[in-house]
């Protein structure tokens, strides 16, 4: 495709996501005021529902995901790779339960995204105040995983580029190990078609495979942390071995 089309149709569902979160995102600050919780949640997955399908229709982004048969029937937290705003739209349709994000609480501040963002049974966190942090994590995050929703965290906690590896922090696995709840590890090769920070978007297909479920009992953070690493940086050159062409050499 040209690179002025892919420009059009990126501006295209640009116009596309602000046109429709801003009707979503007030009827949602005015529905919080009268439901919360899953209910809540369920009505805001119309909104990402016209997301996913916008970037398919507009931008030619579609997916493939294997490994659904990998998810437990009980508490989970998710731990995901995390290259582009794509995951954080698709894995709650991806999903069977309802999912919690863990967030810094910076994007409260992104007008109509971030305040309907903040009306949601979600964990939002100051990444400034590590210990305070992790202590709402695992207060809020038991909370929510007794109520049969699951917890979704990005451990690198940013998105990286397609081809590089951040710093896998244990804040997932201390909340698993603390709560009893297993870890899915999850590879998504976003970055293929929606590059960090990008503007322009490419048409292609995006593989989002679900790692088997971790147990926690008897295991230590770190240690617990380093094999979701180990299975999701794996997968992730399994995946989109092109990315990583310059590190095999």
């Amino acid at each position: 495709m040209l690179p002025a089309m892919r420009f059009l149709r990126s501006l295209l569902y640009m116009v596309w996501l602000i046109i429709t979160v801003v009707p979503y995102a007030v009827v949602v600050v005015v529905l919080s005021i009268f439901i919360r919780g899953t209910p809540l949640y369920r009505f805001t997955m119309g909104w990402v529902h016209l997301s996913v399908w916008g970037a398919r229709v507009l931008c030619g982004i579609r997916s493939n995901v294997i490994g659904l048969e990998n998810l437990p029937d009980g508490p989970v937290v998710l731990l995901s790779k995390h290259q582009s705003a794509w995951e954080t739209l698709s894995l709650p349709l991806i999903m069977p339960r309802p999912l919690a994000y863990v967030f810094k609480r910076e994007l409260l501040y992104v007008p109509f995204f971030g305040w309907a963002l903040g009306r949601l049974d979600m964990v939002h966190i100051d990444r400034s105040k590590r210990t305070e942090a992790f202590s709402r994590v695992e207060k809020q995050g038991s909370r929510i995983l007794k109520q049969g929703n699951w917890i979704i965290m990005f451990p690198e906690g940013t998105r990286t580029a397609r081809g590089q590896r951040g710093v896998y922090k244990t804040g997932g696995t201390r909340l698993a190990i603390a709560t009893g709840a297993s870890v899915v590890p999850i590879a998504v090769t976003s970055a293929r078609c929606w590059p960090r920070q990008a503007f322009i978007k490419t048409p292609g297909v995006i593989d989002v495979s679900i790692g088997k479920p971790i147990a926690p009992q008897g295991r230590q953070p770190a240690e617990m942390m380093a094999e979701v690493e180990r299975w999701i940086e794996a997968e992730m050159r399994r995946l989109d071995p092109q990315a990583y062409a310059h590190a095999q050499t």
